[in-house]
């Protein structure tokens, strides 16, 4: 795999490079959702919670140009070496109808890690908030801020780390929760609702947030991915508490890596004033109270 790795991409990630990965497996975690593992050591080496990276299939030409996925998680081997990535997907569209039948062995176009990844966990309580598919990026955010496991070349160091640690998350119902068995390890705390009731609390996720500045202790940070409405929603009750909160944009892109401005957000400017930022190269992550949502 490292011999094919291309020079590096332009933009603000100067480890970025592009290369053919070999899927190695993929399993269904829910209703139209799946979990795919790609066989890519140096991505897997360099990439951090939060950042993400395109995929194209190879030999083709529709849908033209690739797709973004955050990283679910890396993968070792039996020495503890990173070998490849994990990542999650819902089928919504024309690649990822077809990723469905992606098979061990095949071959792909990927290029990152893109994007700067969610802050190493601060100490307090930090509560995570997902909805969707939002989840994908909290499963390694979650290992790294238990100590479970290291990110990026050379490992970024953690000087602090949570004393307690929240994950919330929504769903429309309880088949569309994905990867609840992925998040169940001793010091985490996983709340979960859905919007028929079917599993958890009977109501959006944001209710579960409120309640958490009603115990003790309260939350010291937020990271949030998901529905840009429910973010929206999620950044204006940290505010209310005058909590910090990052959130991830899910902003379709094109090119992955700033050359392209597809994937622009509005940002407030300290002279209360806004303009432009690229989603994929400033962000995904971005402070909310920078957002014009």
């Amino acid at each position: 795999m490292d011999a094919a790795a291309q020079p590096p991409l332009p933009g603000l990630v100067p480890t970025a490079g592009q290369q053919t990965a070999k899927v190695v497996e993929q399993v269904r975690m829910a209703r139209d959702t799946y979990r795919l593992r790609l066989e890519c050591p140096e991505l897997a080496r360099q990439i951090v919670p939060g950042q993400f990276f395109m995929i194209r299939e190879q030999g083709g030409s529709d849908p033209l140009l690739g797709r973004p996925f955050a990283l679910y998680d890396i993968v070792s081997n039996d020495d503890g070496d990173p070998i490849g990535v994990d990542f999650g997907y819902v089928v919504v569209g024309k690649l990822t109808s077809r990723m469905v039948d992606w098979q061990p062995g095949d071959s792909v176009d990927i290029w990152g890690p893109l994007g700067n990844g969610f802050p190493a966990p601060p100490a307090g309580h930090l509560v995570m908030v997902a909805g969707g598919i939002g989840q994908t990026p909290f499963l390694a955010v979650t290992r790294e801020a238990l100590g479970q496991r290291q990110y990026g070349s050379p490992p970024r160091g953690i000087s602090t780390r949570p004393e307690k640690l929240t994950l919330c998350y929504g769903a429309r119902s309880e088949e569309y929760l994905a990867g609840i068995d992925d998040f169940t390890t001793d010091g985490l705390q996983v709340r979960v609702s859905t919007d028929d009731g079917s599993h958890g609390h009977h109501g959006l996720v944001t209710d579960l947030l409120k309640d958490l500045f009603r115990d003790s202790p309260e939350p010291t940070a937020i990271y949030t991915c998901g529905p840009e409405p429910m973010m929206e929603a999620v950044a204006g009750i940290a505010a209310e508490h005058n909590t910090p909160c990052w959130a991830s944009l899910e902003t379709p892109m094109a090119c992955g890596f700033g050359i392209c401005f597809s994937c622009v957000t509005r940002i407030r400017l300290d002279d209360g004033q806004w303009d432009y930022r690229r989603t994929c190269v400033e962000g995904p992550v971005f402070r909310a109270e920078q957002l014009q949502w």
